[in-house]
């Protein structure tokens, strides 16, 4: 089984209806797509309330893949709002909890940022973070070079695969050792592949210019690049039980377009959307 959703539902004007307000993007969004990747929450730990009410504008069926908070995984770099670290981390527990109730949590994105490389210390956290997590599927995304060298990607594997993590397949810029190549490999029941585009400028000026976060994602898949990716999948989805493709180049709000082309060239149908899914929606894509 293959689903297909975008990183976040605030900013994907193709798939709204004309008329529609802030507060119903997700039920809109939720007429196309089964599962959704909850960005925000790794900003900061999205409160009960909200989730409950993103809970109740989504069917049944509907998934979410929630981001870990950004203090769990290295990257604030501002004072942490939390006490400790044992706070922080029930602060997050909760909140996927919530989720997982309702029967709509898929997993929990744990992704490191580029300076998280294949070390010892940095093995010992991974371990951390299955300790605290153990209630939840847990994804885990590299963004160093490092995890997939020819040394190490053999024990990256197994140790995902030992300690029951998902592996997360990346399509990103090649750029260096603070990217990673796609490695199509599965290690759970569950495979995540995330398409982040291939704008290599972008990727390799992060954060330096006030801009960076237009120009990171600005990508747009040629149906010869979203063809291959939709082989790579194939392939995968033969290896585990579920396959969750999530589209994150959105700089240009290129994702939901080319969400429906791979959707389209995979031939899978999702059941079970918002009851609003217009068809001559279908025709703009």
């Amino acid at each position: 089984m293959i689903k297909i959703g975008l990183t976040g539902w605030g900013d994907h004007p193709s798939i709204y209806r004309t008329n529609s307000t802030k507060n119903e993007k997700l039920f809109d969004y939720s007429g196309h797509f089964p599962i959704v990747e909850v960005d925000t929450s790794f900003y900061a730990i999205p409160s009960r309330q909200n989730i409950e009410k993103w809970l109740k504008e989504t069917p049944d069926s509907f998934q979410f893949i929630v981001k870990a908070y950004q203090g769990m995984t290295g990257h604030l770099r501002e004072e942490n709002p939390y006490e400790s670290r044992n706070e922080m981390f029930e602060a997050f527990r909760q909140c996927a909890e919530t989720f997982q109730n309702a029967n709509k949590l898929a997993m929990v994105l744990v992704q490191f940022p580029p300076w998280f490389d294949c070390s010892t210390k940095h093995v010992q956290y991974i371990r951390y973070i299955k300790e605290q997590l153990s209630d939840f599927p847990v994804a885990i995304e590299f963004r160093n070079k490092t995890w997939y060298s020819a040394e190490r990607k053999n024990e990256t594997i197994r140790f995902l695969k030992d300690n029951g993590f998902i592996h997360t397949v990346c399509d990103e810029p090649q750029a260096g050792v603070g990217s990673v190549p796609f490695v199509p490999e599965v290690t759970a029941k569950r495979a995540l592949v995330r398409i982040h585009g291939r704008n290599v400028f972008g990727w390799r000026n992060s954060g330096s210019t006030e801009n960076w976060r237009e120009v990171r994602f600005l990508y747009d898949y040629n149906e010869e690049e979203l063809s291959d990716l939709a082989n790579k999948i194939l392939q995968l989805e033969q290896k585990c039980e579920e396959v969750f493709v999530l589209f994150n180049n959105n700089s240009g709000h290129h994702a939901a377009n080319n969400a429906k082309t791979m959707q389209q060239m995979l031939d899978v149908h999702f059941e079970g959307l918002s009851p609003k899914q217009l068809d001559f929606f279908e025709g703009e894509f």
